[in-house]
């Protein structure tokens, strides 16, 4: 591959000049011939005026890609007396397929226009939806954050830290308000309009079903003015379907502009701060502020895995004979340790040892509380368990298995909440941390639940876990479980001071970092077994696969348990760098680009490395030994909402992958929705490939560079094969990834790009510094 530009350098009014002309190759681009960074061309004498001159500038590149290169042009004059000047021009080569173009931006990116209009007089008219919540203001001392915590603070601090949070929440979410947006009409829904909002798959801005938006006509500037409340029935990729009053419908006629103003869904807040007061009021020191515990078999597992694995089995026992209490007991379930079964298994001998147990079962996520009800019910009644869903959860989304044991009303067509004696009848409850304070609302008697268990406890905020306990469960005779990785992703927060003074931490990471009867015994090296399991055996991931993470993030305790014949299936896959290992980097020289109003990126070179692995998995599968694929073996991670979709569009224009008729059940995602998953060939596309963005990633919690959390979710969904296409000079200013590269490098898994050949942006400085002009001078730039 080779590609040529012509620069072309203007004559001045000087008196003649000689050119020194030198390239500078930057941290992507490689000049034929050049044999360092700096490479003297020639020495030209140039005219006085009135001339032009032409550079030819020759790439050759073995790799497709984005290739940008910098250009000095340094001119001396004859004259002892005169300051040199230089002339600085940019070139860049792409080598791209017909995909690439096919996948480019369909139009400049250019921002949306942001609201900075908000009247103060207005009539509000609400819409089709229900729900309303204010804000009470707290106020207290600097000394509270500063000062350690415990449970004569403990409401008091988390209060206030929830208060930083919602005014964060609330300063971020103005600046998404929309002037002169239009809207349509649903055309199988005319009480639906629908607004686009792009970025919103990204949480930018954080918009769920149920949320309220207000919107007034645009063409409305004397005041009173009249706003709409519209409530979100529906969230799409790039827009939300809206329920407004008749007013507005009435009036509304087609591409008619609005000004949007986003607000907060304060219904979460408000839950959190009633725990915050429950907990105090229902004295759960021992169990937020665990200071020791009680004492004491168990009969045959229901799960013929455990009884060889000596850690769940230890955890299944100390959860039925309590051993904790009132203390929690912590599950500590690194990746592919199967955590979840083990709680599923608790929650199957407790019932069995006492009939009259009742158990709340709750994750911070839908998906999770509907894998935690599914794998219940594989050895428990069906009907003694129930699935309890908030009336905004999208009831397509519900597993068909799942729809006969929850509060959906079919007549309604809606989810409705039941009265709670019909609740108190079943031994397990299952819903959200969230839901689960609609529990307390509805009047259950605190000590109903002897058990509760919370799975993937690692991803929710404390006062967010504690509405599962505060109210519900006895201080003293209740038993908490907490099951979760903190190496893994914890919360999403936007308040930098809320982070500061420890909301960022969820329940379950504070106790194992703070409490000592939640850390290892400085003798025995040991978590003490009443308090806390820590889940070895691994029965996911080829050790290749899992070595990094266990060495950045589990103390290289993790053993290899999973399946011979599945976790080797391609470890002689002809298109590895190194035969049985099933690890492959692949340095792409890419560019993240924006297109049209959405702010989210996407990387077309990346996507096309992405697209021949995928075409190259599809002609092999089945041959030389290696297992016949299914989409639903194949997993994408992104960590943008652009690139997924990106993704999802090539995937449907490549005719080698048409031959997979169900092509759909391969999952193309963001790190978040692989949580808690497992594929067989994961592929990870990490896009960024300019540092210039890497602190709005940091500011939105998105993208991989310095988030070691979502880098270790990332790279351990993978059983059999690990894919990572990315830019290599990038991902090595982060410490996490320069290890993972380097290892990969070392057993010679790497392949694509040889980043060796570029220099870092680093460097530039100090080599601007071998040319013979200082930019504090009075020399001329170009």
């Amino acid at each position: 591959m080779g590609d040529d530009h012509k620069v072309v350098l203007p004559s001045d009014s000087y008196k003649p000049y000689s050119g020194a002309f030198r390239s500078h190759q930057t941290r992507r681009g490689k000049m034929e011939k050049s044999s360092s960074l700096w490479n003297l061309f020639s020495l030209l004498p140039l005219s006085p005026t009135g001339e032009s001159y032409e550079v030819l500038v020759r790439y050759k590149l073995s790799h497709f890609g984005y290739f940008p290169a910098t250009m000095y042009f340094e001119f001396c004059p004859d004259l002892p007396a005169s300051a040199p000047f230089c002339i600085v021009r940019e070139v860049e080569a792409i080598a791209s397929t017909p995909l690439a173009v096919e996948l480019g931006p369909v139009s400049p990116y250019k921002p949306f226009q942001k609201g900075k209009y908000r009247a103060a007089n207005l009539v509000i008219v609400d819409g089709s939806f229900s729900g309303h919540q204010c804000l009470y203001v707290y106020f207290t001392s600097r000394g509270l954050l500063d000062s350690s915590l415990r449970m004569k603070t403990y409401p008091h601090r988390f209060h206030l830290l929830l208060h930083l949070e919602e005014l964060q929440m609330e300063v971020d979410i103005k600046k998404y308000d929309i002037l002169n947006q239009t809207m349509t009409q649903e055309k199988s829904n005319k009480s639906l309009l629908t607004l686009r909002v792009p970025g919103v798959a990204e949480n930018r801005p954080s918009v769920l079903r149920g949320d309220c938006l207000r919107v007034h006509k645009s063409a409305d500037k004397v005041e009173p003015i009249t706003v709409y409340n519209g409530y979100v029935h529906r969230v799409e990729l790039d827009r939300v379907k809206l329920g407004f009053s008749k007013q507005l419908l009435q009036i509304f006629i087609s591409n008619m502009k609005f000004d949007v103003e986003f607000t907060l869904n304060r219904y979460p807040l408000r839950l959190q701060h009633r725990a915050l007061d429950l907990a105090a009021k229902h004295e759960l020191e021992e169990v937020l502020f665990p200071s020791g515990a009680a004492a004491a078999s168990l009969p045959m597992m229901f799960n013929d895995q455990l009884e060889n694995n000596p850690q769940q089995h230890a955890a299944v026992q100390r959860i039925v004979a309590g051993s904790s209490k009132p203390a929690p007991h912590l599950v500590f379930g690194p990746p592919g340790t199967g955590k979840t079964i083990t709680l599923v298994e608790a929650m199957n001998q407790v019932y069995k040892a006492d009939r009259s147990a009742h158990i709340l079962a709750c994750a911070p996520s839908n998906s999770a509380c509907d894998l935690l009800c599914e794998r219940l019910m594989v050895h428990m009644d069906h009907h003694r368990v129930y699935r309890l869903y908030a009336s905004s959860r999208d009831p397509r989304t519900v597993p068909k298995s799942l729809l006969k044991h929850c509060n959906w009303d079919q007549r309604r067509e809606s989810f409705v909440f039941p009265d709670k004696e019909s609740l108190m009848e079943y031994t397990v409850v299952v819903t959200t941390l969230i839901s689960a304070g609609r529990l307390v609302s509805g009047g259950m008697p605190v000590g109903h639940f002897t058990h509760v268990f919370v799975d993937e406890g690692g991803q929710a905020v404390e006062p967010e876990c504690i509405i599962t306990v505060a109210g519900l469960l006895s201080a003293r005779e209740g038993q908490l479980v907490l099951a979760g990785d903190p190496k893994q992703l914890g919360p999403i927060l936007r308040s930098p001071l809320a982070v500061k003074y420890g909301l960022g931490l969820s329940l379950l990471e504070r106790l194992m970092r703070d409490n000592p009867l939640y850390q290892k015994s400085t003798d025995s090296g040991h978590f003490d077994t009443r308090f806390v399991t820590k889940l070895l055996r691994n029965y996911r991931s080829h050790a290749a696969i899992l070595k990094i993470p266990n060495e950045l993030f589990y103390e290289n305790e993790l053993q290899v348990f999973a399946d011979q014949w599945d976790r080797e299936a391609y470890c002689n896959w002809e298109y590895l760098p190194k035969k049985g290992f099933p690890l492959i980097f692949h340095g792409v020289m890419g560019k993240d680009e924006r297109e049209a109003n959405s702010p989210s990126f996407f990387n077309v070179s990346e996507i096309e490395v992405l697209v021949d692995y995928l075409t190259k998995l599809m002609e092999t599968q089945g041959k030389k030994g290696l297992p016949k694929l299914s989409p639903k073996d194949i997993g994408i991670i992104a960590p943008y909402r652009k690139q997924v979709e990106k993704i999802t569009k090539a995937l449907k224009s490549v005719t080698a992958l048409k031959r997979w008729s169900d092509l759909a059940e391969l999952k193309v995602g963001s790190v978040e929705e692989f949580q808690g998953q497992e594929r067989k060939i994961i592929i990870i596309s990490t896009v960024r490939s300019s540092l210039h963005y890497v602190k709005m990633d940091e500011e939105f919690n998105i993208g991989f560079l310095s988030n070691e959390k979502r880098f270790n979710v990332a790279v351990t969904r993978a059983r059999s094969l690990l894919i990572v296409v990315g830019n290599p000079v990038i991902l090595n200013k982060d410490s996490t990834w320069k290890k993972f590269i380097s290892y990969c490098v070392n057993e010679k898994g790497y392949t694509g790009f040889d980043f060796r050949d570029a220099d870092g942006e680093d460097d530039i400085v100090s080599r601007l510094a071998n040319l013979k002009f200082n930019v504090d001078s009075d020399s001329k730039y170009t």
